[in-house]
């Protein structure tokens, strides 16, 4: 029998992204598909909002971030399968079929995820390069993933409430709390698919200030103390080899431009070795590069080059600033009993 799909699509705030990221949930479900909006603590309920008739509309009463916000949609929902689905995403209209009729025929698979598409809703250079940046990565990546992720990624229920779902007490603000959870899932020998074709459309515009904000202190610096607590770091989405090579070389770069301005007589030489460690990220790079030539030209590509060596400047500043406070013991690691179960907060359906 094809298992049957309740939709969570958790929000803050009415705003056109959440219409268009309902309607487009509406054309992709099916008839017997439940929709739950949750609204998390907005100022003025979203229960009224005109886009949302005919949606079932939970509220908490105060914001509680993005991972609280999924779990109390999942107490309520009475699917086989959650798919969680962000509220500035436009998602394919055979989207949750296509989840259904995965995990429907694919048993030995307990959750499945997609990625943003490669045509993104905002035009300015930033949201289209952070976004194909993320198209291409999950592109690049193992189907057999080792992690998970909430913009449109869905797990069968009876996992997900085995699991205590998303970890609300540590991630209190949109964070790393779906990767999390897939950690948890690989951890118990659950198996995870990247579903390459299961793609939505983004419709986030981003700004440098929340970029930095957001990739840093949101992702990297949670994501990995994640990784230092496990004691694992995956090779897989952006934490591969050529990644990490790249990082290494950047800082080389940045090591060898400071040496230029600290000692003028090692000037030409630190340059030279600065130009060089930085062309080494051509070779590294040159699919997602040659990636973007494709899409939007080669202008736009030589624009993201800058951009992708400062990414690569704060992710690696930030891995090594973490590890370091991990092993001089300033954050201590986190047990399983530090965390808070949700299971029992859940009832058997």
């Amino acid at each position: 029998m094809r298992p049957t799909v309740s939709v969570i699509v958790p929000a803050h705030g009415a705003t056109g992204d959440l219409a268009q990221a309902i309607r487009a949930v509406r054309r992709s479900a099916a008839p017997d598909t439940e929709i739950l909006v949750v609204d998390d603590g907005s100022p003025l309920p979203l229960a009224g909002m005109p886009a949302l008739e005919w949606t079932r509309v939970l509220r908490l009463p105060r914001r509680s971030g993005p991972a609280a916000a999924r779990n109390f949609g999942a107490r309520a929902a009475t699917g086989d399968i959650l798919l969680f689905v962000d509220s500035d995403v436009v998602v394919a209209p055979d989207a949750v079929e296509r989840v259904a009729r995965t995990l429907g025929e694919r048993a030995e698979y307990d959750a499945v995820f997609g990625s943003y598409d490669a045509t993104p809703a905002r035009p300015d250079f930033l949201s289209q390069y952070k976004n194909l940046f993320h198209h291409f990565v999950h592109q690049q990546s193992e189907e057999e993933a080792g992690t998970f992720w909430a913009g449109c990624g869905a797990i069968r229920r009876l996992t997900f409430l085995a699991l205590g779902g998303f970890d609300e007490e540590r991630y209190r603000v949109p964070s790393i709390e779906d990767i999390e959870l897939g950690f948890r899932m690989r951890r118990a020998g659950k198996r995870i698919l990247l579903d390459k074709g299961l793609q939505v459309t983004h419709l986030k515009r981003w700004k440098l200030g929340t970029l930095l904000r957001a990739d840093i202190l949101c992702r990297a610096v949670p994501w990995t103390r994640l990784m230092l607590e496990g004691g694992e770091v995956p090779r897989d989405l952006n934490l591969r080899p050529a990644h990490r090579a790249s990082a290494a070389f950047v800082a080389a770069a940045l090591a060898a431009s400071v040496v230029a301005l600290a000692a003028p007589p090692a000037r030409l030489w630190a340059l030279l070795v600065a130009a060089a460690a930085l062309a080494a990220l051509v070779p590294l790079n040159i699919a997602f590069y040659r990636f973007l030539v494709r899409r939007r030209g080669a202008a736009f590509a030589l624009g993201a080059f800058p951009m992708h060596v400062l990414y690569y400047f704060y992710g690696g500043a930030t891995f090594l600033a973490v590890w370091s406070l991990h092993h001089l013991g300033v954050w201590k690691r986190r047990g399983a009993a530090e965390r808070s179960p949700l299971a029992a907060g859940f009832p058997e359906r």
